[in-house]
C-alpha cells in the first residue's frame, strides 16, 4: 500500500524505507528491522571492511578502529558513487570483552538519524588478532 506520510517532493516514494512493524518489539537500539529498497536501483555489497588506515596501520583502541573503519566504508561509497544515506543494512563483527556502545556510537556518529537494518556480532576472533572490529554494507541507489 501507498504511503503518503513517506513521500519526497514530486510524489516520489523515497528510495529505500525503513520498516518497524507495530505488531514487533521496536528495535533494541537506532536501526530499523528492515529496509525496503525501490526496484531498479544499483546495489553497492562491500566486503568486511577492516581498521586498517591506508597507509598500513591500526590503532590500538576499539573507538580508534571503529572510526577508521566507517572512514573506510566513506571512500568505498563515494568511489562507486553512494552516500551514508544510501546505506540499507549493516553487519558489524566485533571481538570479545569490547565496550559495544562504542561501536554503536561510531556508526551513529557516521549514519546520524539515518535508519538502516543493522547486525552486531560478537565473534571468537578476527582475521589478524589486532583487528577488534569489522563490518560490511549493503547500500541502495537509483540509478
Amino acid at each position: 500500500p501507498s504511503h503518503p506520510d513517506r513521500q519526497l517532493a514530486g510524489g516520489q516514494p523515497p528510495m529505500n524505507r525503513p520498516l518497524n512493524p507495530a505488531g514487533i518489539a521496536p528495535p533494541a537500539a537506532h536501526y530499523a528491522h528492515g529496509v525496503v529498497s525501490a526496484t531498479g536501483s544499483a546495489l553497492l555489497h562491500t566486503a568486511g571492511v577492516v581498521p586498517v588506515a591506508a597507509d598500513g596501520g591500526v590503532a590500538p583502541s576499539l573507538g580508534e578502529q571503529a572510526a577508521q573503519v566507517w572512514r573506510n566504508i566513506d571512500a568505498i561509497l563515494g568511489e562507486g558513487g553512494f552516500e551514508a544515506t544510501d546505506i540499507v543494512a549493516v553487519t558489524t563483527y566485533v571481538v570479545p570483552d569490547q565496550d559495544l556502545s562504542v561501536v554503536m556510537a561510531a556508526r551513529a556518529d557516521y549514519l546520524g538519524d539515518h535508519l538502516v537494518a543493522s547486525t552486531l556480532v560478537v565473534v571468537a576472533g578476527l582475521v589478524r588478532p589486532e583487528w577488534k572490529v569489522e563490518t560490511s554494507v549493503v547500500a541502495a541507489r537509483h540509478h
